[in-house]
C-alpha cells in the first residue's frame, strides 16, 4: 500500500472512498479550504486565491486523487457560476502540479473525477466511447476545460480521468433529491422521458477509483457507467417501484425546467448512453450493472 492525497475528500464521493482506503490498508490525507478531522486521515490546507498549500501534505505521497471542484448543479449557470465551475477545478490542478514540480516530488498517479457530460448535452442513439469529440454546450465545454488542466500533469506522472455520470448513493446527492417527489407520490418523468439517462453505484465508483492507482496500465479517460442504460422515465419509473410509490404524474415540461432552472434544464432534459468497454479492459467489473439491484441495494 502507500499514500493518497484527495483534494475534496469531505464530499460524498471522497468520503466513500476514504472508507474503503483506510479499510484496505492505505494512508490517507485530506488537502482542502480548511482541516477536517477524521479518524486516520492527515489534514491540510491550501488557499486557491493566494496560490499557496500546505507541502506537507505531499510528504511521501504516492497518489493524488483530485475531486475538489464546485458542484455542477448547486447554482444556475450565469456567466459567472461558470467560470467558477471551471477554476474550481482548473486551478487547483495547477497548484498542485505547481507544487510537485517545484519540489521535485515523485507522484505516481494522477486520478481526477471528470465528467461524463463531456459529450455534451444531447440525446441521440449513439453510445458515446472515450475517442468520441467532446461537444460544444456549456457543460462539454465545462468539462473540456477541466480535463485539459488535468492533462498537463501527463510529462510527470500516469493520468487517469474517470468521466461520471449520475452517482447513486444512500447518504446524499442526486438520488437524495430525485426521491423527494416520490415519496410524496408526486414523481414523473422529466420533459420527454426519453433521454438517456447514465448512472453509478457509489460501491463501484469507489472501486474504479482505487482500480485505477493500482492499475499502471490505465492511461487517459474512461467513461464509469453502468451496462444498464436507461432513459429518464425507466428510471423514475423503477425508483417508484423500489419506494413502492405509483407514479401517475404526466411528465415535468421541458419549459417549465428551463423556465426555473435556466441552462442547468440541459443536463436533466437530454442525456445519452456511454460505453464502459474501455474500463472493462483493464479488468474491472461493475457489481451493480442493472438500475433495479442498484437502488433496492441504496433504498430498501
Amino acid at each position: 500500500m502507500g499514500t493518497v492525497l484527495i483534494t475534496g475528500g469531505s464530499g460524498l464521493i471522497g468520503t466513500a472512498l476514504t472508507r474503503d482506503l483506510l479499510a484496505t490498508g492505505w494512508n490517507v490525507h485530506y488537502l482542502g479550504r480548511r482541516k477536517i478531522e477524521k479518524a486516520g486521515v492527515r489534514s491540510f490546507v491550501w488557499d486557491i486565491k493566494k496560490g499557496v498549500l500546505d507541502k506537507a501534505g505531499l510528504d511521501r505521497v504516492d497518489h493524488i486523487i483530485h475531486l475538489a471542484g464546485s458542484g455542477i448543479a448547486e447554482e444556475r449557470w450565469t456567466t459567472h457560476r461558470v467560470k467558477e465551475l471551471v477554476s474550481s477545478r482548473t486551478e487547483t490542478a495547477r497548484l498542485l502540479l505547481d507544487t510537485v514540480r517545484t519540489e521535485r516530488l515523485h507522484i505516481k498517479s494522477f486520478t481526477s473525477a471528470a465528467g461524463i457530460g463531456y459529450y455534451g448535452a444531447q440525446t441521440s442513439p449513439h453510445i458515446y466511447t472515450e475517442t468520441d469529440a467532446a461537444g460544444n454546450d456549456t457543460i462539454a465545454t465545462i468539462s473540456k476545460l477541466w480535463e485539459s488542466a488535468v492533462d498537463e500533469w501527463k510529462p510527470f506522472t500516469r493520468v487517469v480521468k474517470l468521466r461520471t455520470p449520475l452517482v447513486l448513493s444512500s447518504e446524499g446527492g442526486a438520488l437524495t433529491q430525485l426521491r423527494k417527489p416520490v415519496d410524496l407520490g408526486l414523481g414523473a418523468p422529466l420533459g420527454t422521458g426519453r433521454q438517456w439517462m447514465p448512472w453509478v453505484h457509489i460501491d463501484d465508483l469507489v472501486r474504479a477509483y482505487i482500480h485505477s492507482i493500482t492499475t499502471e496500465s490505465m492511461h487517459g479517460a474512461f467513461n464509469v457507467s453502468a451496462s444498464g442504460a436507461v432513459t429518464n422515465a425507466e428510471f423514475m419509473k423503477t425508483l417508484g417501484r423500489t419506494l413502492q410509490r405509483r407514479q401517475w404524474l404526466p411528465p415535468v415540461p421541458g419549459f417549465l425546467l428551463k423556465l426555473v432552472l435556466g441552462k442547468i434544464s440541459e443536463i436533466l432534459l437530454e442525456g445519452s448512453r456511454a460505453s464502459n468497454t474501455k474500463l472493462l479492459e483493464t479488468g474491472f467489473a461493475f457489481e451493480y450493472n442493472e438500475l433495479p439491484k442498484a437502488l433496492s441495494d441504496l433504498l430498501e
